[in-house]
């Protein structure tokens, strides 16, 4: 019985860390389309610059 609860809990462990290695890679991509997004928008401004600050 313990062996069956240890395969369980690991099955869950792994698929709970596949799930968040799936966010964190649709966080970064995300992310990445902001930044490339300040690229090419830019305020209207006599100042310039980009649309963040880092």
């Amino acid at each position: 019985m313990v062996p069956l609860l240890l395969v369980l809990l690991l099955a869950l462990v792994l698929f709970g860390a596949g799930f968040a290695l799936k966010a964190l890679w649709l966080i970064a991509v995300l992310v990445i389309v902001l930044w490339l997004a300040g690229f090419f928008i830019r305020p209207k401004g006599r100042t310039g610059g980009r649309w963040y600050r880092w």
